[in-house]
């Protein structure tokens, strides 16, 4: 069993964002989590530079997608080998195929948010995601009723997530999965398995209540 956040942005990357990674690394130990998978806006930190971090991190996996922001929203990928064919401002139908070129996973990050038309882009997209995120700290009790109605309609895989841009944040919500999770790959396979499901951090505040 591997207990992952993974969704997370730092402030080395990240404008929004005022969490140090070694303090992310801090926190995910506190929170007792197995790994963390760092997603910041249209970016995708370099091998070399996440080999730093989990040299420091110990027993604690330290990964790198990324969150894409297309033009129906904000979608999260995992396993590209780089960006140059996922930018911001993409279409979410090209970026799926990018996706499955790559054999990658890809996540709906906060559906419904803003106001976006969630529904319409999964009718349009055949729901070709991998999973959608079903709590996060940028869920509503609003905006996870309206997925928990859409997933009756159209199945999907689940995944909770803190998108967490502070230190407080980190651990809300994360994603319990059945197997170990070490790589990238075995990550990703665990995405696209929907065997993850969404679990509440002890402890933390969960603004669209406990998984």
């Amino acid at each position: 069993m591997a207990k992952l956040d993974h969704h997370l942005h730092t402030s080395r990357h990240s404008p929004d964002s005022i969490l140090d990674p070694g303090d992310l690394i801090a926190e995910a130990k506190l929170c007792g989590l197995d790994g963390v998978v760092i997603t910041e806006h249209d970016f995708q930190w370099a091998a070399d530079e996440l080999a730093e971090l989990q040299a420091r991190a110990g027993d604690l996996i330290v990964l790198s997608g990324a969150e894409v922001s297309t033009r129906e929203g904000h979608f999260l990928v995992y396993g590209l080998p780089h960006l140059k064919d996922a930018p911001a401002g993409i279409a979410v139908k090209d970026l799926i195929e990018v996706v499955r070129a790559h054999d990658a996973a890809i996540v709906a990050a906060h559906p419904f948010r803003w106001d976006q038309d969630f529904r319409s882009i999964v009718v349009a997209c055949k729901a070709h995601f991998d999973g959608i995120e079903l709590v996060s700290n940028n869920v509503s009790p609003t905006t996870r009723s309206k997925s928990q109605s859409l997933l009756a309609e159209f199945p999907m895989g689940t995944t909770g997530s803190s998108d967490g841009h502070d230190r407080e944040t980190i651990g809300c919500y994360f994603t319990e999965f059945p197997g170990p999770v070490r790589t990238m790959a075995d990550f990703v396979r665990a995405i696209r398995s929907r065997t993850g499901k969404p679990r509440s951090g002890k402890g933390k505040h969960q603004s669209c209540g406990p998984a």
